[in-house]
């Protein structure tokens, strides 16, 4: 088939006004009609209209302790040394009785008040007592003002009062009001049923893949994440079968979803690809109305209208036209498709604005650059280092799902800006709490495994720390922290003079700061090479055999600054080495590398060719150190996480993953600078 090219590439807002447009015009630009469903179903949902009391709440004068109901009058004078004494009534007395002397009479919580009280005293400032006549009573030592210790009725509500707005999201406690002013159910708007119909002959079902994973097939999980964000916006999402890349099989899907759908979310297809039909479904069952939106990422969304075939009865007063949104298959442009477009109009159909975020303002790590035509959403891990509130971009690949996993929020670079450079304030949309950013420990700099396994334990203590990590290599971490970026850098940068580590770096990159090292592990670094080291490679002379395909690290990584120690010091020029210039930012790209045939070796620890079943030939011993400014040691913020440093299950943990030494882990000293 022909590929279909972008019918247009137009601005955010013009994809939605053309959007609602239709939307509007087909009638669906409003709420869904609505169902009455009992309270013990309405937890979360809408109301569709404004809820009036039925009944007061109480509707009845009650008692709101347990004590003695009397009338304030009767109780004038009493005192500590002239204590009053209040017959005691049985609660059938006739009410003309109370008449004849003070009285007082039995209630607890809760109970109607007698008709001729206006009072109640509680029963622990009574004393028992009888009158002369032999007759029971109490003693009270103080008056009583009119009503007290008395819910009056409708304290809480009166009838005809208002209980609750229309569109107005119920909660627990509203639930309780409703059942109290006298509503045993409530008329909410009915949850709009959307499908997502996944498409590719690459995909293969989640529930099924882990034991039949090809090469070339790829794990659907986009439906996963799209079914559980309609279902957090209030939606009832319905997962398609997985649907190949066949015209006629996705119409197929599409027709069936239409007839019993409010909206459909076909994914994948949507670009311009000889196998995308998205858009040739859409024009060949309804109306396209736009193909691709300057957004990064999701710039191939499809937004259009299928013409149902057959009204359905499970629609309510079902309409002519279902709205559908083709998702980009990307997993990330997926999800934020989501965001944009689905989470908006599934707010329309309950009578709720859209959702908007909770924001702060953080300063830029790292310059953006955004396309200049598009809207860029760009993902962004936060942190309050000392004062400062910073923001630093993660990986933009439209299909690091993972990068959203981490991201703390969104960035959003406006069309025709170009970017922002590093110190620029901007705003963060946040996908976590402001007090989840203050309780962050940020750590930048040389990437280990044991930190992953440092973040979990912190976790798992339950204070509400977490640690994030960026991996940028030791001598990136070092100026992380010169800058306030960071609270910790991980570092094992090896000094070819001394055979140190750390120490002179420290002296260069953070000159009269003080700071402490403290040590985490020992580890072994090496070839990670394929099973059964079929290249042979045993010392550091391989790396300049010219049918060796290396993978180094990333400039200024420690990995990277030993071997070019060790190159050097056998006279080994980096262009002799075959991959010298192709770099990976952690161990475990170095080793994902190998073991998909991009390369026949790299330079990197045990524990990450093991990982993936690699084998290893050892080069080096070497000392990977926190780098922690002293005022930060001292703080409160990171004693949690170094006090696992000390931690026997912590250690035995990172003492069970090859390649690792804990015999110097937690020790600790301080760089002192040398004084002009």
């Amino acid at each position: 088939m022909k590929r279909h090219i972008y019918l247009e590439d137009i601005p955010l807002n013009e994809a939605w006004a053309a959007f609602s447009a239709a939307l509007e015009a087909n009638g669906l630009w409003r709420p869904l009609p609505t169902a009455t469903i009992p309270l013990t179903e309405a937890n979360g949902r809408i109301a569709a209209a404004a809820i009036w009391a039925k009944i007061s709440s109480p509707h009845y004068h009650a008692s709101a302790m347990d004590g003695f109901a009397v009338r304030a009058q009767d109780t004038v004078g009493a005192t500590e040394t002239n204590p009053l004494y209040l017959a005691l009534i049985p609660n059938d007395a006739a009410t003309e009785d109370t008449t004849i002397n003070p009285v007082a009479q039995a209630v607890n919580t809760g109970h109607p008040l007698p008709a001729w009280a206006n009072a109640v005293v509680m029963i622990e400032h009574t004393q028992p007592a009888t009158l002369p006549d032999g007759r029971p009573a109490i003693a009270i030592r103080a008056s009583l003002p009119p009503w007290q210790h008395v819910r009056p009725m409708g304290e809480d509500m009166v009838a005809t009062e208002l209980a609750l707005p229309a569109n107005h999201k119920l909660r627990p406690v509203d639930l309780g009001a409703l059942a109290g002013s006298g509503h045993a159910a409530v008329s909410v708007y009915r949850r709009p049923r959307v499908a997502i119909i996944p498409t590719g002959s690459e995909l293969v079902a989640a529930e099924t893949a882990v034991h039949t994973l090809q090469p070339g097939q790829i794990i659907e999980y986009n439906s996963l994440v799209l079914a559980a964000q309609v279902q957090n916006w209030g939606g009832l999402p319905t997962r398609w079968p997985i649907v190949p890349d066949e015209l006629d099989a996705i119409k197929t899907a599409v027709i069936a979803a239409a007839q019993t759908h409010d909206l459909i979310l076909l994914n994948a297809g949507s670009s311009a690809g000889s196998e995308d039909y998205s858009a040739h479904v859409v024009q060949q069952l309804g109306q396209l109305l736009v193909h691709g939106v300057a957004v990064r990422p999701g710039h191939p969304v499809i937004l259009g209208m299928i013409e149902r075939r057959v009204p359905h009865s499970a629609l309510p007063a079902p309409h002519s036209s279902c709205p559908i949104i083709g998702v980009p298959g990307y997993p990330v442009s997926a999800a934020l498709t989501g965001e944009i477009f689905v989470e908006p109009l599934l707010a329309k159909w309950q009578g709720q604005p859209p959702h908007t975020p909770a924001t702060l303002t953080a300063t830029l790590t790292r310059k953006l650059n955004s396309p200049t035509g598009d809207d860029d959403f760009v993902r962004v891990a936060v942190g309050k280092v000392g004062d400062n509130i910073l923001a630093t971009p993660i990986s933009r690949g439209a299909g690091v799902i993972t990068s959203l996993v981490r991201a703390d929020g969104i960035v959003r670079i406006p069309r025709f800006s170009e970017g922002a450079d590093a110190g620029t304030a901007v705003t963060v949309h946040l996908y976590r709490t402001p007090q989840e950013i203050a309780q962050t420990i940020v750590a930048i700099g040389s990437h280990d495994l044991t930190l992953d396994l440092l973040a979990q334990f912190l976790a798992a203590q339950g204070h509400g720390l977490r640690l994030m990590s960026a991996n940028v290599g030791s001598l990136g971490g070092l100026v992380a922290l010169r800058r306030g970026e960071a609270h910790l850098a991980g570092s094992h940068l090896l000094d070819a003079a001394t055979g140190v580590y750390n120490d002179s770096y420290i002296h260069r990159y953070l000159p009269q700061q003080p700071v402490t090292l403290i040590t985490l592990v020992g580890r072994e670094q090496g070839w990670i090479v394929p099973p059964g080291n079929p290249k042979g490679l045993q010392g550091w002379a391989d790396a300049a055999n010219p049918d060796v395909r290396l993978v180094n690290r990333q400039r200024g990584a420690g990995t990277r600054v030993l071997l070019d120690y060790e190159l050097e010091r056998l006279g080994i020029m980096p262009a002799q080495v075959n991959g010298y210039e192709r770099e990976e930012y952690t161990h475990l790209a170095v080793a994902a590398a190998v073991a998909a045939g991009a390369a026949d070796a790299g330079l990197g620890i045990r524990a990450a060719a093991r990982a993936l079943d690699l084998d290893f030939a050892p080069l080096a011993h070497e000392q990977y150190d926190l780098v922690i400014p002293q005022a930060y040691v001292d703080g409160d913020l990171l004693r949690p996480l170094l006090d696992l440093l000390h931690d026997d299950a912590f250690r035995t943990a990172v003492a069970a993953m090859p390649g690792y030494d804990i015999t110097p882990m937690g020790r600790t000293r301080t760089i002192t600078h040398p004084t002009n």
